[in-house]
């Protein structure tokens, strides 16, 4: 058992007072009329009358002799209340003075004033203890700063932080003004398996998991698209889903192993549209949300009102690289290209990671306003749809705002065989050692044996996307609980 502070041990001693007093200090329910926020509000409109009974966690205790000023919070706010030995009688004063600390729960009940000050107060006729906190909230409570105990501990974060609080406030929102935009658009919303046979959609390591009863290797899914595309050519012209994937891959500032993945499909579309929907969709939800398109990241003041800006993704690399990938039809070619400009690259990389890398490292920080990078490679791109007359080239884009990549699309690719030839080529280089090559997917292939109509498809991560919206640079900021090292 942990050794206890003194504090926590004056807490406990306080705890066993309670009970011998015959009064349960983590009592089944409270009444409560109002919030603090309703309390001040009905007070401030001339409604409120009478007694009305409160409840929420002591924040602040100011005692002075025979009365006590404190505040207590709750989900709505902070109300004063005002505690006097004269109305409470001298037992109950001496108990609350005593037995009471900041953090505990309280149940009041009284009636509303103003104090000389001006502070809407409740003067309390009678209280009652809903939970004692064992442990002191932090010292610096009112501003909790370490960075490892806000993470660790993140209900001590939002309970010092108010700030913090309303950052998942309004990624909340974020996902409701997304569900709203595409429930408006006719599509339908759905839930597809997490627990996967074949892992695919995306370039990415499993999570890898075992079915006992089954006797079977499952994967906890890296993305939602081909189970997402095998109801497109089921009938339904129009799907999305909102849920987590993972990713066994490291964390960063923009990755976490765990994340949450907006993706949406829609059948007789390409991604000339879903680069129109897109920019709409973002701009809706930011308009929704924050009640304006124009916002500030990182000292940044962005518009993301369309149309957006739309670039090849050649002419983005060779525009901030001065390499011109399409001179360099293999890998070992583009590497020494990118060594002789100074590139950090791994030798054994193959060509469609070494552009990627040229993009990252050159061209994603550069794109701070909302930008549309179109048109990418087929190595890279082994579920997008050839462009037409450009065999080495598939129709996708990447939306990059304040620097970073936070959308993913293409046109899709529907035909089996040049689907399998792609699976094919993706087997040859996770035999060559690309660990997040796609997957050999047979059902998927003989689901677009079936037939697939023209779609287009579309991927956004909800944690960056309120990044983007909170102004923040750490996707751990807009995770509640982030994954961390074992302490």
């Amino acid at each position: 058992m942990e050794k206890l502070s003194d504090l926590e041990k004056q807490r406990y001693l306080k705890l066993e007072r309670i009970k011998a007093r015959g009064i349960d200090p983590y009592p089944p329910r409270v009444r409560r009329t109002h919030t603090a926020a309703e309390a001040i509000s009905e007070f401030e409109a001339g409604k409120s009358a009478g007694e009305i009974s409160l409840a929420g966690r002591l924040m602040s205790v100011r005692v002075m002799g025979k009365s006590t000023f404190a505040h207590i919070e709750d989900g709505s706010g902070r109300i004063q209340i005002y505690l006097r030995q004269d109305s409470l009688g001298e037992e109950a004063y001496e108990f609350f003075k005593r037995d009471f600390d900041i953090g505990d729960f309280i149940g009041v009940t009284g009636e509303l004033f103003r104090t000389r000050t001006g502070e809407i107060t409740l003067q309390v006729n009678s209280f009652k203890m809903l939970a004692k906190s064992l442990h002191p909230l932090p010292e610096k409570w009112h501003g909790l700063k370490d960075v490892e105990t806000r993470y660790r501990q993140r209900y001590l974060d939002l309970i010092a932080n108010k700030e913090v609080r309303e950052i998942f406030v309004i990624r909340a929102r974020i996902v409701t003004a997304l569900r709203r935009f595409l429930d408006e658009r006719g599509f339908l919303e759905v839930e597809t398996p997490v627990l996967q046979p074949i892992y695919g959609g995306a370039a990415a390591r499993p999570f890898v998991t075992y079915h006992n009863v089954l006797d079977q290797e499952l994967y906890l899914r890296i993305s939602d698209e081909l189970y997402l595309k095998r109801l497109i050519i089921g009938g339904y012209e129009r799907v999305y889903e909102i849920g987590k994937d993972f990713r066994n891959e490291g964390v960063s500032h923009k990755h976490n192993p765990e994340f949450t993945q907006l993706e949406f499909y829609q059948a007789y579309a390409d991604y000339n549209d879903v680069m129109e929907m897109a920019e709409e969709m973002i701009s809706y939800v930011a308009q929704e949300v924050l009640g304006t398109t124009r916002i500030t990241y990182q000292g940044s003041e962005i518009d993301l009102s369309p149309p957006w800006r739309r670039l090849s993704l050649r002419e983005a690399i060779k525009e901030e690289s001065g390499i011109d990938y399409e001179e360099y039809p293999d890998a070992q070619s583009l590497y020494q290209a990118i060594k002789a400009i100074g590139g950090d690259v791994e030798p054994k990389e193959n060509r469609g990671k070494l552009i990627d890398t040229l993009l990252s490292n050159y061209v994603e920080p550069k794109l701070i306003q909302p930008t549309f990078l179109i048109d990418y490679p087929v190595e890279i791109s082994p579920l997008a749809k050839r462009k037409p007359g450009h065999p080495d080239t598939v129709e996708r884009f990447e939306g990059f705002v304040g620097g970073m990549e936070i959308c993913n699309a293409f046109t899709e690719l529907n035909d089996p065989l040049d689907q399998k030839e792609r699976f094919l080529a993706q087997r040859r280089a996770y035999a060559a050692g690309d660990q997040e090559a796609h997957q050999m997917d047979t059902d998927w292939l003989t689901a677009l044996s079936y037939g697939m109509p023209p779609t287009g498809g579309f991927g956004m991560g909800i944690d960056r996307l309120t990044m983007l919206l909170t102004d923040q640079v750490s996707i751990r900021e807009v995770i509640l609980f982030p994954h961390l090292r074992t302490k």
